[in-house]
């Protein structure tokens, strides 16, 4: 199924868009979700935290496949949006040419320097082996994790949010089944958890493929467009480089974040891995949000509706602040006590290190829900560059709250690197965005 984003009303294209698109990423956290509560509750603390210190590492590296899959989508949904369907079937080619480097790349370099990252965060020697071996099945698998973010984002690029999700779902209830079967019924340890997790993804790319090749014959392949271009490698590395690297700067800030938590003990550790999910799962709203704008704003760029995008974006913006208040609520509220289903908490420390957390950063997720929207709809007007530059000041602000508050605070001071990352993020996003669509306006009836 293909979605033209260039007509029809644009609240309604882009609510029925990120529905789908909301639920499909609620979903793709239940990987690591589950393999936490299971290994949690079956493997104890220790085991919790094992998973727990390879958070920020797998959102390093599935951030900066995210980035790069996404900033190639973009370049498919500018095509599409155009109607240029050679140019279309063409990045798609170029583009499987650079996931398989990626792939091969990736999985070899993190392989070999695993001992050496671990160390560098400062992994505790309690847990340096458990740890080790979850991370190093999660690298293994990275060409299947490669193959489903491509698959799905040309899907998403075209319209079609929908059916990613139908495939997430089966195997995130794959994913459970494995997870019970390889850690509680066959113990394997948390690297049970990590082969549970890549092979449900497996199963995911691989029923994304045969739908993608059976139903989009507009991608169907011909030999020009398998001819290798230089110029069009470089248009696509120049949008998906940016977009990765704008991931992974952030997930080195929270790898700083991580480093000082380390410190604190198995129990912090436990304790902010389990917040860190719970947190991840109720703001799924605002990337949905973004990666909705991506596609719309990539369409209608594609076709110079930049009027359409401008109200767009507006709409978003009101979803956004009545999303976020909701998602405040239910944290601030309700979010220590999901801490519970993690791990045994008989002395409710892990509760209130997480209640900790969320009675700080719950009055920040305006912003946090901001910097999506105004990221993702540079990113779809073909900017890659700035969303990077976010990302810089991100890393920047956490390094150096974490440095002055961390020492004098403690955890709490730990507690306010996220909200302060946040803020300096839309620094250069929010009038970059304004100056940028000012110009747009002006050249669109400029040409009328």
């Amino acid at each position: 199924m293909q979605n033209d984003m260039t007509k029809g009303s644009p609240l309604r294209l882009i609510i029925l868009f990120t529905i789908p698109v909301f639920i499909g990423n609620l979903f793709q956290n239940f990987y690591n979700l589950v393999d936490s509560i299971i290994v949690g509750q079956f493997l104890g603390v220790n085991a919790l935290a094992a998973v727990g210190t390879t958070g920020t590492l797998t959102f390093l590296v599935i951030g900066w496949i995210n980035g790069m899959t996404s900033g190639f989508a973009i370049m498919l949904a500018q095509s599409f949006g155009a109607g240029d369907e050679k140019k279309l079937r063409h990045y798609m080619s170029m583009s499987i040419y650079l996931c398989v480097a990626m792939a091969v790349l990736l999985t070899g370099g993190l392989l070999t320097a695993n001992s050496a990252i671990l160390r560098l965060i400062n992994t505790p020697d309690n847990i340096f082996a458990d740890t080790k071996s979850y991370i190093a099945v999660i690298y293994a698998g990275l060409p299947v994790t490669i193959a489903y973010n491509m698959l799905a984002g040309t899907c998403r690029a075209l319209g079609d949010s929908r059916t990613p999700l139908i495939f997430l779902i089966i195997s995130s209830l794959l994913n459970i089944v494995l997870d019970l079967l390889l850690v509680a019924v066959i113990p394997m340890g948390v690297a049970g958890a990590a082969y549970a997790t890549v092979i449900s993804q497996g199963v995911s790319a691989v029923l994304c493929f045969f739908y993608v090749k059976r139903k989009y014959k507009i991608l169907g392949p011909d030999r020009e467009s398998w001819r290798f271009s230089m110029r069009s490698v470089g248009n696509l590395i120049m949008m998906g480089m940016p977009m990765g690297l704008q991931f992974s700067i952030t997930a080195i800030g929270t790898m700083m974040v991580q480093s000082s938590v380390n410190l604190l003990g198995a129990t912090y550790i436990a304790a902010y891995s389990a917040a860190g999910k719970i947190q991840n799962i109720v703001v799924q709203l605002f990337p949905s949000l973004g990666m909705t704008l991506a596609t719309y704003v990539g369409q209608n760029s594609g076709a110079g509706n930049y009027k359409r995008i401008r109200d767009g974006v507006r709409m978003t913006e009101l979803i956004c602040l009545g999303g976020s208040v909701i998602c405040g609520v239910l944290i601030y509220f309700f979010g220590g006590e999901a801490s519970r289903f993690f791990v045994t908490d008989t002395t409710g420390e892990v509760k209130q290190i997480c209640d900790q957390l969320f009675h700080i950063t719950a009055w920040f997720f305006p912003f946090l829900g901001t910097i999506f929207i105004y990221r993702n709809t540079l990113q779809g007007l073909g900017d890659g560059l700035v969303p990077m530059l976010g990302g810089v000041f991100e890393l920047a602000a956490r390094a150096l709250l974490v440095s002055l508050l961390a020492p004098v605070y403690g955890f709490v001071g730990i507690c306010l690197c996220d909200p302060g990352a946040w803020i300096a993020a839309l620094i250069p996003l929010v009038p970059v965005y304004m100056r940028r669509m000012r110009k747009l306006t002006r050249t669109m009836n400029a040409n009328a």
